[in-house]
C-alpha cells in the first residue's frame, strides 16, 4: 500500500512511520519536514499536498495541536487553535482526500484519551478530541466506493511525558501507540474509536 502519514516527524507519527515502512511504501508529511510540507489549518495547503503526493491507498493523521490551561483563562483564540489546528485540520484532510483516496482505502485520525478520561485544563482538548470522535462515526456511514474511516485514541505517551519531565510511568511507548494506526489500515473496521489500550 501507499500511506501518507502526516505528521510523520511527531513522537507518534515517527513510530507509525518505522512500523508501517516494514510493508507498505510511507509518504511523509509534516508543517516543517518529511516529503511533502502542509499546513493543516489552510484547506488549500491540503489540497496541495494531495495533488503533488498523489493517489494514496490510506491516509494517517497524528497531528494537530490545541490549547491545555484553566477553562477560565483560555482565551477565544486558544479555542480556536484546537478548532482549526486539530479538528478541522483532520476534518478537511479527510474531505480534500476522498477524491485522491484509491478505492478501498482508508482514513485513520487521532483524537486522545481526553474525551474520555477528561481532567482540569483540558476543556479545549477534550472538546476537539470528543468532536473527532463523532466526526468518524458519522462519515463513516458516508464513505463511498468502499473507503473507510477510524480515529485511533491514544493515552498519553510514555516519550511525550519524559520530554515534558513528567512521571512517565503510566505512559504508553510511542511503538505500542502504533499498532493501533497498523491495525485501523490492515484491518476491515469502520467509524470505531480505536483505544491503544488495545495494544498495551
Amino acid at each position: 500500500m501507499r500511506i501518507i502519514v502526516v505528521g510523520a516527524t511527531g513522537t507518534i507519527g515517527k513510530a507509525v512511520v518505522k512500523q508501517l515502512a516494514l510493508e507498505h511504501e510511507v509518504v511523509r508529511a509534516a508543517s516543517k519536514s518529511g516529503d511533502y510540507r502542509v499546513d493543516m489549518t489552510r484547506k488549500e495547503s491540503i489540497e496541495k499536498l494531495f495533488q503533488e503526493a498523489g493517489p494514496c491507498d490510506a491516509l494517517v493523521c497524528a497531528a494537530g495541536v490545541a490549547r491545555f490551561g484553566p477553562l477560565s483563562e483560555l482565551t477565544d483564540e486558544d479555542f480556536q487553535l484546537g478548532l482549526c489546528g486539530k479538528l478541522m485540520g483532520q476534518v478537511n484532510l479527510v474531505r480534500v482526500g476522498l477524491k485522491y483516496m484509491n478505492d478501498n482505502g482508508s482514513f485513520t485520525l487521532t483524537s486522545g484519551i481526553l474525551s474520555h478520561q477528561p481532567m482540569p485544563g483540558s476543556a479545549s482538548i477534550s472538546m476537539v478530541n470528543a468532536a473527532l470522535e463523532g466526526f468518524v462515526r458519522a462519515a463513516a456511514l458516508e464513505m463511498p466506493r468502499g473507503l473507510r474511516i477510524n480515529v485511533v485514541s491514544p493515552p498519553w505517551v510514555k516519550e511525550t511525558l519524559e520530554a515534558l519531565g513528567m512521571d512517565s510511568s503510566g505512559g504508553m511507548p510511542a511503538e505500542r501507540v502504533a499498532q493501533g494506526y497498523r491495525a485501523s489500515i490492515a484491518g476491515t473496521r469502520s467509524g470505531n474509536v480505536i483505544n491503544a489500550w488495545d495494544f498495551a
